[in-house]
């Protein structure tokens, strides 16, 4: 290594046609640079260079090991770059947890798209409701959804997506449509926060709501279902109900006013992340941003 080393040095030296610029681009003591050329001649058994002291000149003999230096030094350092390259490629088995009704709903095209991207990678999903743990578990990071509960892990937040209130033309046509937020405490409502009361707010003035409901769920799909079932008013992100607004099945209600945003946070035990674990959560966060 030290002698490929000293021949691009050779070969600054030739291209700056004398010592001192050579020394001044590498950052050497001219001093220096003078003794490992000597070296480098010493070890081969050839005078490289004519040294005057105003510049250097090539002998017949320098002139020939110079390219063949040149050709050896430029394959070398085009190999370290596309060594560096595929070095920076994530690689390996990428594990990783999700909510099941969000990954569905959300992720799947973007998974996709990041499989498509890093070939290197291969996937081992949870999608069960459980809540694994990351420290005993060997998972890479979790995707959940809601302000994070344990201190001890790191969370990254990957985007906060506003949330609205939804129902069926059948329900409404059978309840009634709601003209102010105070007018859903009549109304069937269900979401999968269990605070009892829903906060909404229109740029303007925040309002509180106590709601009630027959049904408390943990399954965005469920409560997306229902509702299309003429079940209820529902309160999530419009991504959600993408689908059954299209299709006329759900109409947005009281448009004025938002609930809170559902924060996304991906969770990992270390801040120190494997290239695959890093790119994968940077990849979610510039997608998500575009559904907020």
């Amino acid at each position: 290594m030290e002698f490929l080393n000293d021949m691009a040095l050779f070969v600054e030296v030739v291209k700056a046609k004398g010592f001192r610029g050579a020394a001044e681009a590498i950052g050497m003591p001219n001093s220096t640079l003078s003794r490992r050329i000597s070296v480098l001649e010493k070890a081969i058994g050839l005078r490289l260079l004519h040294r005057t002291t105003r510049k250097v000149e090539l002998t017949e003999a320098g002139q020939i090991y110079f390219e063949r230096c040149k050709r050896i030094v430029d394959e070398a350092r085009l190999a370290h770059e596309q060594l560096g390259e595929i070095l920076a490629q994530p690689s390996g088995l990428l594990r990783a947890s999700f909510p099941v009704d969000f990954a569905v709903t959300y992720l799947a095209p973007l998974i996709a798209e990041f499989a498509q991207r890093y070939p290197g990678i291969t996937f081992d999903f949870d999608f069960t409701s459980r809540r694994v743990d990351l420290v005993s578990e060997p998972f890479d990071v979790a995707i959940r959804m809601g302000e994070p509960e344990n201190s001890q892990l790191i969370a990254r937040q990957l985007a906060q997506l506003q949330t609205y209130l939804y129902a069926s033309p059948g329900y409404l046509e059978r309840a009634g449509e709601p003209a102010e937020p105070a007018d859903l405490a009549r109304h069937e409502c269900f979401s999968i926060v269990k605070a009892g009361a829903w906060t909404l707010h229109n740029g303007k003035q925040t309002v509180r709501v106590v709601t009630s409901g027959r049904f408390v769920l943990n399954s965005v799909g469920m409560i997306r279902r229902l509702a299309t079932l003429d079940m209820g008013v529902i309160l999530v992100s419009e991504g959600v109900v993408a689908d059954e607004l299209a299709s006329g099945r759900l109409r947005r209600l009281l448009p004025q006013w938002v609930g809170p945003p559902t924060p996304i946070y991906a969770m990992t035990e270390t801040r120190l992340l494997p290239a695959k674990t890093q790119r994968f959560i940077e990849f979610l966060r510039e997608r998500l941003a575009q559904h907020r």
